[in-house]
């Protein structure tokens, strides 16, 4: 059975207001739980003007309170960033909250420019990603401990600098982890944690179906593996309306923003007019046509027959569905159509 989720990076629009965008989150996270989407995640991106969503951790706290049932958590939490045992506290607070309701998904990317990233670190010694696998070994430490999976040492052997240090509050069921990742890299330290896996195919096409193959190669079962076996999800940029050429026409608010993008210059997301009117030279063309082919949109039918062969190509039948638009209504009838078609 097909399962969809959302991945909410809480866009800005041109003439809009970062509250305003948080507020549609929360609204978008009400309709996605009544359309019947499984989880709804949320992005961790600073110092731009395309996103209001910097701290996942507290919008994960409001988009729960507005909902009953849904699973929230994090597309993801940029682990380099910050100290295991403050992630793991700030989670363990949000399931104690909204028990057997948080994912904690995590990633190594920065989120940001350089710059930013400097200004983020927690001291004069940053994290490099060179240690991020021991900074998910400690995150797991400590949220196994909280669940009282480890012994009083917490989790630690004797001798380690932590033993004895505890991940507060515990005794709940513990949010539950899974690595976030948009290539060979990410697929390879979901293996070797035991961790539910989900590539960011709206990343990194590139990649092909090389990343779930090596995470299902190298896959080694832990306590937080779901039925002692591999997990993975994909993400992908869909966009949908009745017919293909409304489809295209909503899309380009979101194609103008990546170009952008890629020139180092992104920022709101423009209206579709704006957008369809922007001039674009003989080069941005191209780049363009490239963007186009990234995305998958088109009517419910179109986008659900390419939804499931991409889902048997990387061997996938979970979805993480990001989609885009100037327009908050023309977002919330993307969705809406999207579940119609599956019949979540």
């Amino acid at each position: 059975m097909v399962t969809l989720s959302v991945l909410d990076q809480s866009p800005i629009r041109k003439g809009g207001t970062a509250a305003q965008a948080l507020r549609e989150s929360v609204d978008l996270a009400r309709a996605c739980e009544a359309a019947g989407y499984k989880r709804y995640w949320v992005a961790e991106h600073h110092s731009g003007s395309s996103f209001a969503g910097s701290a996942p951790e507290i919008l994960i706290g409001a988009l729960a309170a507005a909902t009953q049932t849904i699973r929230v958590g994090s597309a993801g939490v940029m682990l380099p960033h910050y100290s295991p045992l403050k992630v793991a506290e700030c989670f363990l607070v949000l399931d104690a909250l909204y028990p057997g309701r948080i994912d904690l998904g995590v990633g190594r990317a920065p989120g940001s420019d350089q710059r930013t990233a400097r200004a983020l670190q927690p001291g004069p010694q940053a994290y490099g990603t060179d240690v991020f696998p021991q900074q998910v070994e400690l995150l797991i430490q400590f949220l196994e401990d909280a669940q009282g999976l480890a012994g009083e040492a917490g989790g630690f052997p004797a001798g380690h600098p932590y033993t004895g240090i505890h991940a507060v509050p515990r005794g709940g069921q513990g949010p539950a982890p899974w690595m976030l990742g948009s290539s060979n890299d990410g697929a390879v330290f979901a293996a070797q944690f035991g961790l539910p896996f989900c590539f960011a195919h709206f990343i990194n096409q590139d990649a092909g179906t090389m990343p779930m193959e090596l995470y299902r190669q190298h896959f080694k079962p832990s306590r937080q593996s779901v039925d002692d076996r591999p997990l993975g999800s994909i993400g992908v940029s869909v966009t949908v309306a009745e017919t293909e050429e409304e489809a295209k026409r909503i899309s380009a608010s979101r194609n103008l923003w990546v170009l952008h993008l890629l020139q180092n210059r992104a920022g709101p997301f423009r209206p579709v007019e704006e957008a369809l009117a922007y001039s674009l030279s003989a080069e941005e063309q191209t780049m363009m046509r490239g963007i186009e082919q990234r995305s998958i949109v088109g009517t419910p039918a179109q986008v659900r027959g390419r939804l499931l062969r991409l889902g048997e190509e990387h061997g996938v039948d979970d979805f993480v569905i990001l989609t885009i638009t100037h327009d908050y209504a023309d977002r919330v009838k993307s969705y809406r159509l999207l579940a119609e078609a599956f019949d979540l």
